[in-house]
């Protein structure tokens, strides 16, 4: 359930469970197995109330003798493992967000090694995600991110990068490189940013030929990752960078650390120092003290960005924040959707409009998978799951799942674009 970066501890788990002999399937609808094992998320209620919900049809699943053993792990069982034990007895066992290795230990294979760098990819084979640190120093007043996985933690940086070696060797060439913070990577180190150092290191493995960059915060950006954006090729020109909010009050109120005026700066210095920078970001409407004005300076601010990707939640209160703690939900829920909805109205005009844009370009296409009549795949500028696809008819060409086409774009809608094969 999750995030990516649960993904990552998931396919982690999974290479031990079949290095020690098991047949593991991801995501089962019908689970049919002995053992199941639920990685939960606890970040928002609704991720809250999918993991729980899980685990209860799992754990009638176990009841009525179509399952054997049943586990949790992850952001949820790590907060309220021992309500959890109360509420739901058969769970066999609660796993918190980085002890999940035991588990193993507990099924009886104590002498295995850890089998980092050799996880069993859930994903199409030629992209993967990597993840280089664990937890967050920035406390924002509605994140509970750092109640949950404590403070940053970078994974050494050759460690890093011989995992993407390996993958490489086993036919993987797309890299989503995702962190709690990507732009505090290296500071444990030594007090200083390593992320534009790392990715230039990854750069040069041959055989990476994209590298897309994730969950960025605008309070002191490195600004010499964007030097290597631009000067390496297979760093793909796609920044995931959350903004959350613009007007000075809110983002004082939410404890961001950047000004509005900091960054409309930074946003234009990015544009210019990386021509061509797809911007993806995630904003928040309804935060405790929002007026009609902060979430008309929010309007304002998208109709001024444009960013390529873009996407927006309604605040959702979270046990332990600083802002459930001493800040009233002063904001109807009513109000909530509206202004999310009025948001991300606003925002599929403008994807639509800058979709549009590529019609009669040639861009270089990735292909995941075939669905229906097409083949769905994507440019340097679309991450996998959350972004805008290219969608190419079958009847028209014969690809291949995992392999790099020059594809003509021929139409669009709001955030897909359509597209042919470019003939040699």
């Amino acid at each position: 359930m999750g995030c990516s970066k649960n993904l990552v501890d998931s396919e982690t788990l999974m290479g031990m469970f079949e290095a020690a002999g098991y047949h593991c399937v991801h995501d089962s609808k019908n689970p049919k197995g002995e053992i199941a094992v639920v990685n939960t998320c606890g970040f928002i209620q609704d991720a809250k109330e999918e993991s729980i919900n899980t685990i209860l049809e799992l754990a009638q699943a176990k009841e009525e003798g179509r399952l054997k053993k049943l586990y949790v792990m992850g952001c949820l069982s790590q907060r309220y493992q021992e309500e959890l034990e109360k509420e739901i007895p058969q769970v066999d066992k609660f796993y918190g967000k980085f002890n999940y290795k035991q588990l193993l230990n507990d099924l009886g294979h104590g002498g295995m090694k850890s089998c980092d760098g050799q996880r069993k990819l859930t994903t199409p084979r030629h992209y993967a995600y990597i993840k280089i640190s664990e937890g967050c120093d920035r406390n924002c007043a509605y994140c509970a991110i750092p109640i949950i996985t404590g403070k940053h933690v970078s994974r050494p940086m050759d460690e890093i990068l011989e995992e993407v070696r390996q993958m490489v060797a086993k036919g993987t060439f797309e890299f989503q490189i995702i962190a709690q913070e990507l732009t505090y990577y290296g500071i444990d180190f030594d007090g200083r940013q390593h992320i534009a150092e790392l990715v230039s290191k990854m750069a040069d493995i041959k055989g990476v030929k994209w590298i897309r960059l994730h969950y960025a915060y605008p309070a002191h950006f490195p600004w010499e990752l964007l030097d290597v954006m631009r000067e390496k090729p297979n760093v793909c020109k796609y920044l995931d960078i959350a903004l959350q909010q613009i007007s000075d009050n809110m983002l004082d109120r939410m404890h961001r650390h950047v000004t509005k005026a900091e960054t409309y700066d930074m946003i234009e210095r990015m544009r210019r120092e990386v021509p061509g920078i797809h911007l993806r970001t995630t904003l928040m409407v309804g935060f405790p003290g929002e007026t009609e004005e902060d979430f008309e300076e929010l309007m304002e601010f998208t109709r001024w960005a444009r960013f390529e990707r873009m996407g927006a939640f309604a605040y959702s209160e979270e046990d332990g924040t600083y802002s459930a703690t001493n800040y009233k939900d002063d904001v109807s829920q009513e109000v909530k959707q509206a202004r999310l909805d009025k948001l991300m109205a606003l925002q599929q005009k403008i994807s639509a409009e800058l979709e549009a844009e590529k019609i009669g370009k040639v861009m270089k296409v990735v292909i995941d998978r075939k669905e229906g009549n097409y083949y769905i795949g994507r440019t340097e500028y679309s991450s996998p799951e959350v972004d805008p696809e290219v969608l190419i008819r079958k009847e028209n060409s014969t690809l291949h799942v995992g392999r790099m086409y020059d594809i003509i774009i021929t139409d669009s809608e709001e955030f897909d674009i359509y597209g042919k094969v470019l003939k040699k």
